[in-house]
């Protein structure tokens, strides 16, 4: 069997929405794509789902506030201003009905024509997925059909005036399956570093984790290297429209 060739994702789009459980979530490889985006004009924002209270060993009550304000600055070094952080539980995250409009909702204010999610698979290529990235990923791609039909949560349009909208493109990130990426340049390596980097308590509370820049430019080294350029980011695309 041959293996499918990785396609650089058409740029045909002006608004991406990425949406994860966690703050740091998107700073493992898929902020140099929002880098390279946003320095393009491409209007990117964030939906965490959760802040996160459950990933250091303070109480949730002093964590919850210090990842939303390393959040804040590693969307800074990427160029995205807009994060919205809910407060759903870290740590039990559950694709419930809830979730899923909370999601609706945040797609039909934003009206993006991309949705980035994690991947929802139980084994990642780094090994078996954490229980709120699948359920983060597969509440997403729910959601993301709940926010283009008018009969599934009709008090978003009824009563908040939200019509419905449908996004054109969702992409998942550390799928084992790739099918298009985004190619980077050392700008965006760069600032992907810096962009994880920011988490400073996160990773100060993790002694083994290594430092952002003895790993991140090597993985963007070897989607790279699946797209024939020097970094990448890669996805597994879905082309909803």
């Amino acid at each position: 069997m041959t293996t499918p060739a990785i396609e650089l994702l058409p740029e045909d789009f002006t608004r991406v929405l990425c949406v994860v459980a966690h703050p740091d979530d998107m700073e493992y490889g898929a902020s140099a794509a929002v880098h390279h985006w946003t320095g393009n004009g491409v209007e990117v924002a964030y939906l965490l789902l959760t802040s996160g209270e459950a990933g250091m060993q303070s109480p949730p009550e002093v964590v919850g506030p210090l990842r939303a304000r390393e959040q804040r600055d590693a969307c800074a070094a990427v160029g995205v201003d807009q994060l919205t952080i809910l407060d759903h539980p870290d740590g039990t995250l559950m694709p419930t009905l809830e979730l899923r409009r909370d999601i609706a909702r945040v797609i039909r204010q934003f009206k993006p024509d991309v949705v980035v999610t994690s991947g929802w698979d139980v084994e990642a290529p780094w090994g078996l997925n954490q229980a709120d990235h699948r359920a983060a990923g597969i509440a997403t791609l729910d959601a993301i059909r709940d926010a283009d039909n008018t009969w599934v949560f009709p008090e978003l349009a009824n009563d908040e005036g939200l019509p419905k909208w449908g996004a054109r493109w969702l992409l998942v990130t550390g799928d084992a399956r790739p099918t298009h990426g985004v190619a980077a340049s050392e700008a965006d390596v760069r600032a992907a570093v810096a962009s994880l980097d920011s988490h400073k308590a996160y990773l100060a509370d993790l002694p083994h984790h290594p430092k952002p820049a003895e790993f991140i430019p090597e993985m963007l080294k070897q989607g790279g290297q699946a797209l024939g350029v020097p970094f990448g980011v890669l996805f597994r695309a879905h082309r909803l429209r």
